[in-house]
């Protein structure tokens, strides 16, 4: 049962080392048998009850030794550092899941995470087009990842695809694209032409709103 009043707002990347058109969306198992990859939000618009959460952005890496929904998983947040403590703690109560109905994005993160990294504060870099399939994350000596379209193998065309997922528990409707990852903070891993979904979303305690 949710205990807070929240709500989040904004653009969603999703990022792993799977192949095109994340598995997981489709209750499969991983392409290549275990799960590492990164998520991440920038906030245009949200706030934990009086906490304004507004412009700024956070990121988890996480890995997995098979399916996500067998748990056993490991996670590391990065927060932007211009967060101020109390924003820091407003994102902290969000992300622990407690503050959500059951079934819910972060409750279901912390029911298959059994390690979580200390935390890393850094600057940020996020661009974000979702209609160009286009992203860029850029935290120095933690993460760096960048999406573009994926391409038709034969005339090197951007292709298109989207995933809609009326009752999905991250987002309702992405744009899916081509992610190359370099994670070098306590969960390392590199990818080069892998899965990328990027969204518009609004999270709330019941789960997502649009």
């Amino acid at each position: 049962m949710a205990q807070a009043n929240w709500r989040l707002e904004g653009e969603w990347i999703k990022n792993c080392i799977c192949a095109f058109g994340c598995p997981c969306d489709f209750n499969a198992l991983p392409t290549n048998g275990n799960c590492e990859g990164m998520v991440g939000l920038r906030i245009t618009k949200g706030h934990f009850n009086d906490v304004t959460l507004d412009e700024l952005s956070f990121f988890v890496t996480v890995s997995f030794p098979g399916a996500l929904h067998l748990g056993n998983g490991q996670a590391q947040p990065i927060i932007d550092e211009r967060a101020t403590p109390a924003q820091r703690e407003a994102l902290f109560a969000i992300m622990s899941g407690q503050n959500s109905a059951e079934g819910t994005l972060f409750h279901i993160v912390s029911l298959i995470v059994t390690k979580m990294h200390d935390p890393i504060f850094a600057p940020v870099t996020f661009q974000f087009d979702k209609g160009a399939r286009t992203a860029r994350v850029s935290i120095p000596g933690v993460l760096e990842t960048d999406v573009e379209p994926i391409k038709n193998p034969v005339t090197g065309a951007p292709h298109r695809i989207q995933v809609v997922m009326p009752e999905g528990f991250e987002h309702r409707e992405a744009e899916i694209a081509s992610a190359n990852i370099s994670s070098t903070g306590a969960i390392k891993f590199e990818s080069k032409g892998t899965h990328s979904s990027l969204a518009h979303v609004v999270q709330t305690p019941e789960g997502v709103a649009a």
